[in-house]
């Protein structure tokens, strides 16, 4: 095996060293002209010439006290010394105050103003017939006949079946069964044949040309339900659709095992023909209301260790926080009673990160 020369090795590294310092030098070189062509920043050190292709100079000012030159498209060279600077004029920015603009808080404001507000309960409850009536026997027996069915009208005074009080070994006039309202019918629970005694309903008849609404009222808003007390019903066969109403009856008592109070309620006016007895029934009933209050949004509000506090923007656009006192409330708003006053701008939202006196942004 043959060994490399001494004198290859020596070339070799002589090579590597100078490719290694053309290298650093175009690396230097790069670095300064880099560095002379920043605008309105001057060079430190000792002054350089740099050619251009006029021929002339330009000699541009250095903090380190030497003069640098560089390259001008001009013949003549034109001399400046002294202490560089960063220049002036308009267009400067502040990158201090664009990051404080872009850190605002930005929210929503709603001004306190003075309103109407209700308290309401809302209930489910059931469309009956205003009157509704079974039809007993006079006597008992067996169903000799039945001349009606379910939805026909009957006077009051007719006679809607018969029964034969008959026995063994005895024979009877079949008795009638007379209807006691004018109305429709609405329930046939016995067929002909059956054993009937006086207690038993054969009919159930219904005057449809007035329906209420009945439901039940818990017990913590009982006092509030009095006659005339305005509702609004909704019906699951109608929807979307929002029909008045008022109480017509209220229990006297409480019903001791629900510890509710039985209400009866009638629709405002002309009874709609697209309700019918039986249908499921929605009502919210009023049972407070007041005019003229500081009402604010329900959602702005936040509570802290079971106190109510909202933000509102002053005259500089900060934050200030406030604890207030409530009075009724509604799905939407709320009754201020302390705290606020109308006019002031309550943040409605962005107000769950805000802090007292933090500067923020409105927007619409």
């Amino acid at each position: 095996m043959n060994k490399p020369k001494p004198s290859k090795i020596v070339s070799a590294v002589i090579i590597s060293l100078i490719i290694i310092t053309v290298i650093i030098l175009i690396f230097d070189i790069r670095t300064r002209v880099a560095g002379t062509s920043r605008p309105g920043q001057a060079a430190s050190g000792s002054g350089q010439m740099i050619a251009g292709p006029g021929g002339g100079a330009q000699m541009v000012a250095g903090q380190g006290g030497g003069g640098q030159v560089v390259a001008g498209p001009g013949a003549g060279g034109q001399g400046t010394g002294g202490q560089g600077g960063n220049p002036g004029g308009a267009g400067q920015r502040n990158p201090q105050a664009g990051a404080a603009s872009r850190n605002l808080q930005t929210v929503r404001v709603t001004p306190v103003i003075l309103g109407t507000i209700e308290n309401s309960v809302v209930i489910n409850g059931d469309v009956l017939a205003s009157t509704q009536v079974s039809i007993f026997p006079t006597v008992a027996g067996r169903i000799a006949q039945t001349r009606f069915q379910v939805g026909d009208s009957v006077s009051r005074g007719t006679v809607m079946a018969t029964v034969d009080p008959s026995r063994a070994g005895e024979v009877f006039s079949h008795s009638p069964v007379i209807s006691t309202i004018t109305g429709t019918v609405l329930q046939s629970p016995v067929n002909p044949g059956d054993t009937v005694s006086v207690n038993t309903t054969v009919y159930v008849v219904g005057d449809l040309s007035s329906l209420v609404i009945e439901t039940f009222v818990p017990e913590r808003f009982s006092n509030a339900a009095q006659r005339g007390l305005p509702a609004q019903v909704t019906l699951e066969a109608l929807p979307g659709e929002i029909f008045e109403a008022y109480v017509d009856e209220v229990s006297p008592v409480l019903d001791p095992s629900s510890r509710t109070l039985r209400i009866r309620l009638r629709f405002s006016g002309t009874t709609d023909e697209r309700i019918k007895a039986g249908m499921f029934a929605t009502v919210t009933l009023v049972t407070n209301t007041r005019q003229d209050v500081p009402v604010i949004p329900r959602h702005s509000m936040i509570n802290t260790y079971g106190s109510w506090i909202v933000f509102t923007v002053d005259e500089n656009n900060s934050a200030v926080r406030k604890e207030i006192t409530l009075g009724l409330e509604s799905e939407v708003l709320v009754e201020v009673l302390s705290g606020l006053t109308p006019g002031e701008l309550v943040v409605s939202a962005g107000q769950n990160f805000l802090s007292s006196g933090e500067p923020v942004r409105i927007v619409d």
